[in-house]
């Protein structure tokens, strides 16, 4: 039997994730959101697009979450974007009220799924999920330091003209501006980047990988970033559904690790089959635990705002 994959939310990162995932072969797509006709119209429309490049994936649209039956993993893209002038956590309460929904639906019907979460704010939102949901944490993953660290990758590639396979970064902390871009374990093909940039420009990058969602948000205007987030998702739903255990930055639930506790933190994570396998944690300078302090401080204060919303 074909694994399943269903995406909540068909907007242009859900649709966007559907096309990625449908390219790889790598499951049936049930695109679902709330407006009629939408996510039937993409879903045909990508349906329609199998035959050119010889895919024998499944793909259906569907207002139903009746429609997520049996899924493996469930992908949640569902939410309000940023506009200009607005951060992540400003979402808070609307996003807040559909990750909810779509976290308590898509269990009815898949109650042995696996979650992906991205929307925003994503440390937040995931850990929304998981309390509302009563799961495990091995089994919901917020995506965000796939994005930040490819965000800072791409950075990196344009200023030495390097290619990008040679260029490893990793970006631990929260989904927002206090991110902690590693630039001492980032490197160039082994070379690390304090010792490969002049500080100034290696600072340039650091302040545009933690900007580089609103970057985006200014230069479009009427929406977010979805091709980057999206291909995110698709690497993760890739490793979780062929058990590679591969480790990427991702949001998870911190069971002491980097001395936090009952909260959703960038970090390394290793991804197999069951979900999250584990955490690996990197031994950090003073530089940089401060900056992972700060960070984590950030992320918990939305976290209290989240429960004064909702009671779990």
């Amino acid at each position: 039997m074909s694994a399943k994959v269903s995406i909540i939310g068909a907007g242009m990162t859900g649709a966007t994730t559907a096309h990625w995932l449908a390219e790889r072969e790598l499951a049936d797509i049930v695109l679902v959101d709330i407006a009629e006709g939408m996510p039937q119209g993409k879903a045909l429309d990508l349906q329609e697009a199998m035959p050119v490049i010889g895919k024998d994936v499944e793909i259906i649209g569907s207002n139903s979450f009746e429609a997520t039956q049996n899924s493996d993993i469930i992908v949640i893209t569902a939410g309000l974007p940023r506009k200009p002038g607005m951060s992540r956590d400003d979402l808070l309460t609307a996003n807040a009220k559909i990750v909810g929904s779509a976290t308590t639906e898509s269990l009815k019907y898949s109650p042995d799924a696996i979650f992906i979460v991205l929307t925003n704010p994503l440390d937040t939102m995931a850990y929304l999920a998981m309390k509302l949901g009563h799961l495990p944490r091995e089994r919901i993953i917020g995506q965000a330091g796939i994005l930040d660290s490819a965000r800072m990758r791409a950075f990196v590639a344009m200023e030495t003209g390097v290619s990008v396979e040679n260029i490893n970064c990793y970006v631990l902390g929260g989904h927002g501006d206090e991110m902690v871009p590693l630039t001492r374990t980032s490197n160039i093909a082994g070379v690390p980047l304090r010792d490969y940039l002049p500080p100034a420009k290696l600072e340039e990058i650091v302040n545009r990988t933690r900007k580089g969602g609103g970057e985006i948000v200014n230069l479009l205007k009427t929406g977010s970033a979805f091709y980057a987030p999206s291909a995110a998702i698709a690497q993760m739903v890739e490793a979780i559904l062929k058990d590679k255990h591969l480790i990427v930055p991702c949001a998870a639930f911190m069971n002491g690790e980097y001395g936090l506790h009952d909260m959703f933190f960038g970090a390394p994570v290793q991804l197999g089959r069951k979900g999250l396998e584990r955490i690996i944690e990197y031994k950090l300078d003073e530089e940089e635990t401060v900056a992972l302090h700060k960070s984590a401080a950030a992320v918990k204060d939305t976290t209290k705002a989240l429960e004064h919303l909702v009671k779990f």
